[in-house]
């Protein structure tokens, strides 16, 4: 049996930064325009007003104190409310790859690989920039990686489902190495008029690189010691965006073909669904949840990982434990989790064992047991 093994993590992040208060004072001047517009209506009782935002309203609803984003300017723009990403010519590397790109150097550099040691792509995130030719295959081109690349959609567990898919091609002796990356531009499908979700999201691409754990060459890697994937339907986090009615003018502009979500209904269903999928894989994996030195978690809001964490370990976890980058990065989706896992692994021992598990929207949820390897 092939020991499959993670050898080395890359991170991209946008030198952009938007703060709550900055988010706010747009949002809220949004707010003021739409409510003097509608006045009238408003008074008759045909329209209800818009609520404002507050920096202390984000902080409690989702511990998120900024985000790095790839375009700054239109999302503060009240008239606007969307990041402007200028159009590239098709002969130009797109926004999507650039970042994998860069995500995916760091992540071979950490693994002490080259591009010559790589046999396949695997690209993964919640929205990608287009359909086709895959991200993936520009990836693989720009990096000068024989073999194969292709492109995968799967929320926010994005990035676990392709690991898994990883370790399953190389356990069967298809390719020796894959380099796995998940640029998530998340502020592409962000409503930034709607007060209950504009503050959610932040960009960023990570990547690792994924191979026999017998031939690691990287100084922090982990062996995989088990994966697992869950998908249960739900239409309580939507988007409905995409080419069937990308040219309809009826529906251009409509506030659900951006993210839409029942937040209350999410935290209640995905919270036990995800601490007792991740109990259920330690169980028969023969892992007491006591042995997890650390849990490196999909970064959804601070309430929702605390919660789960609490479950899983029955018990209020320490900081150490189950650390988050909500108060920078906000949400990145896919690559949340895998953030987490690159800047909170390094410090950990040889044979200490990690439990690192996405969710979201599907929902989908990914779980990676990882042992450290010396």
């Amino acid at each position: 049996m092939v020991r499959i093994a993670i050898t080395g993590t890359g991170l991209y992040t946008p030198p952009g930064t938007i703060s709550n208060a900055e988010l706010v004072t747009a949002y809220n001047e949004y707010v003021k325009r739409y409510n003097a517009a509608h006045h009238e209506a408003i008074v008759a009782g045909a329209v209800q007003p818009l609520l404002r935002s507050s920096d202390e309203f984000i902080v409690k609803a989702s511990g998120i104190r900024s985000r790095h984003v790839v375009a700054r300017e239109g999302m503060l723009d009240p008239e606007v409310m969307c990041p402007r990403v200028p159009e590239r010519p098709n002969e130009a590397l797109s926004l999507s790859a650039e970042i994998a790109v860069a995500a995916g150097r760091q992540a071979l550099a950490a693994a002490n690989r080259t591009p010559r040691d790589i046999d396949a792509v695997i690209v993964s995130a919640s929205i990608l920039q287009r359909p086709y030719p895959q991200i993936a295959i520009e990836v693989q081109q720009a990096l000068g990686i024989e073999g194969f690349g292709f492109d995968m959609l799967a929320g926010c567990s994005s990035a676990t489902f392709g690991v898994q898919t990883a370790a399953g091609l190389i356990t069967r002796g298809d390719v020796r190495a894959i380099l796995c990356i998940n640029p998530e531009i998340c502020t592409s499908h962000l409503n930034l008029r709607d007060r209950e979700t504009h503050f959610i999201f932040g960009d960023a691409a990570s990547a690792c690189v994924v191979e026999p754990a017998e031939s690691t060459d990287g100084a922090n890697s982990w062996e995989i010691i088990g994966t697992r994937l869950k998908s249960v339907y739900s239409n309580n986090i939507r988007n409905n965006f995409g080419p069937l009615n990308r040219f309809t003018p009826e529906t251009m502009g409509s506030s659900d073909k951006l993210i839409t979500q029942k937040g209350r209904k999410v935290f209640k269903e995905v919270v036990p669904m995800v601490a007792g999928f991740m109990l259920g894989h330690l169980s028969d994996l023969q892992i007491p949840p006591q042995q997890l030195k650390r849990l490196w978690l999909h970064q959804a809001n601070i309430n929702m990982n605390d919660l789960i964490a609490r479950k899983v370990l029955g018990r209020d976890p320490r900081p150490d434990e189950a650390p988050n980058v909500l108060q920078e990065y906000a949400n990145t989706s896919s690559a949340g989790s895998m953030i987490t896992f690159h800047k909170f692994s390094a410090d950990l021992a040889p044979g200490d064992l990690g439990h690192l598990c996405s969710f979201g929207a599907g929902y989908t949820a990914g779980s990676i047991v990882l042992r450290k390897l010396g």
